[in-house]
């Protein structure tokens, strides 16, 4: 078996990762290739848990902007992360990885009721188990829901995907003398006000050292680069990354 550097971890992946070239919804080949990228590492030995967005559907925010009550909107966007969990549950199995479902809102006709312990045992039985519903409850982001579980499953680091490929000083797509950064604090994410990842999410990870490892997922072998210990899009947190 590969040695890895990381062997348990929490990927977090936005919905906006599922849409592709799509405006809204779900791209099949988009999530065809992000299941078959999770079926690499898992032939490696990874344990594998992941936190799922639900943007390609709804947005929380978006419904706030609108002027809809922010719990109604938060609620909608929940449940919209169950809906993507549901989608990659089913290209997962598609390539023989089994998978299990826990939503922090109940939806026992579709999947499991969150309960540590039994996910836990679904990692350690090589199954790939997806938390949907965020943290169950408005005001918190699927970044604040991905700390959460991360610490509590002992994960040994988070991988956000992203569609460029690490932290930079503004905007790439928009600044092109943007400054790329290979390595951060927890402190540092804060204190420049750097929005890829939301405040309470990185002070989670702080007061249990989880490092966060920020990467484009469209570049195919990224998660495998970075469980070999390869230096890939920016780290935050932990050693030094370059």
């Amino acid at each position: 078996m590969t040695s890895l550097k990381y062997k348990r971890i929490l990927l977090k992946l936005s919905g906006e990762a599922l849409l592709g070239d799509k405006e809204f919804g779900i791209e099949p080949e988009v999530i065809k290739n992000i299941a078959l990228e999770i079926k690499e590492i898992q032939e490696m030995g990874a344990e594998t848990a992941i936190v799922i967005g639900g943007g390609n559907i709804f947005r929380g925010i978006t419904g706030i902007s609108y002027g809809m009550d922010r719990v109604s909107a938060d609620n909608m966007g929940m449940v919209a992360t169950i809906i993507n969990a549901l989608a990659l549950q089913d290209a997962l199995e598609k390539e023989g990885i089994q998978t299990r479902i826990q939503t922090a809102i109940e939806m026992k006709e579709l999947a499991e009721p969150y309960i540590r312990r039994r996910a836990l045992r679904h990692l350690e039985k090589g199954r790939v188990v997806i938390f949907a519903g965020g943290t169950g409850n408005p005001y918190f982001t699927t970044d604040t829901a991905a700390s959460l579980r991360a610490n509590e499953m002992g994960a040994e680091v988070i991988l956000k995907a992203t569609k460029v490929d690490g932290v930079y000083s503004s905007d790439p797509m928009i600044e092109k003398n943007a400054t790329k950064f290979t390595s951060l604090s927890y402190l540092d994410i804060i204190k420049k006000g750097l929005k890829i990842i939301d405040s309470t999410a990185v002070s989670l990870c702080m007061d249990n050292n989880i490092p966060i490892v920020i990467f484009n997922l469209s570049k195919k072998g990224n998660i495998k680069r970075i469980l070999l210990g390869k230096k890939v899009g920016t780290l935050v947190g932990g050693e030094k990354n370059g």
